[in-house]
């Protein structure tokens, strides 16, 4: 029989549009400010290296990895890897992407809060992330309404975990601005082009915490909304 996601049209599609729309704008904003060299020609991994250590962060390296803005931070190994179009380049894109992987070094250095529980909940989310809907639809399918809670908890720890990953982001991405201008990296009209990218970057996870939200909300609806009607 023919069934309508009423739900999943009027909240995950929006958002999932929300986050096409990011990533095209991250894809469109980077390739615009990667054609500006920064005017002191330093390489993003120069700018990396100098900000890590003047953090006293001498010991963690800087790993150059394949790929197209895979660039990131890993505070298992504690490495910064810069990606293809970032290890090299002098452009202003590259330097402020750079920069903010550099942040979060920092942040992990300070025991940042949000970035120490967002590393904390991680694997219990990867756990529950797995059983969430397995165990949602057991309940539904025994009638056993606690059992379908018990799904829908396991699955707002994937909506907590991108919740919290908003804060650990934009706190690198200022970290990232306010040293580049300070310490002189970039220019004034630069650190503006450099804003654009990481404020594009940024979007990416307010539409993936959005997405999250939206799918619970759908969940909870589809549990629970559907046995009202019912009764």
């Amino acid at each position: 029989m023919f069934y309508f996601d009423y739900y999943y049209v009027i909240l995950v599609v929006p958002a999932l549009i929300l986050s096409l729309w990011a990533q095209s704008k991250v894809s469109s904003t980077y390739s615009k400010y990667s054609k500006k060299h920064s005017v002191r020609g330093v390489t993003a991994n120069q700018v990396a290296r100098d900000i890590l250590d003047s953090n006293g962060l001498n010991h963690i390296p800087i790993e150059h990895i394949s790929g197209n803005l895979t660039d990131h931070y890993d505070p298992k190994t504690k490495v910064v890897r810069l990606s293809d179009s970032v290890y090299q380049s002098s452009s202003i894109a590259a330097i402020g992407v750079a920069a903010h992987e550099v942040g979060h070094a920092v942040q992990h250095s300070v025991s940042y809060a949000p970035l120490k529980a967002r590393n904390g909940i991680f694997p219990a989310v990867s756990f529950a992330n797995k059983l969430a809907l397995p165990v949602a639809l057991l309940g539904a399918v025994l009638s056993y309404p606690n059992v379908i809670v018990i799904g829908l908890a396991l699955f707002s720890l994937t909506v907590l975990f991108q919740l919290i990953t908003l804060p650990v982001e934009f706190n690198a991405s200022k970290r990232a601005l306010m040293v580049l201008e300070t310490d002189g990296y970039l220019t004034p009209d630069e650190i503006k082009g450099t804003k654009k990218v990481l404020s594009a970057a940024a979007m990416t996870y307010v539409a993936a915490a959005l997405t999250s939200i939206a799918s619970f909300l759908r969940l909870v609806l589809i549990f629970f909304g559907n046995n009202r009607r019912r009764r």
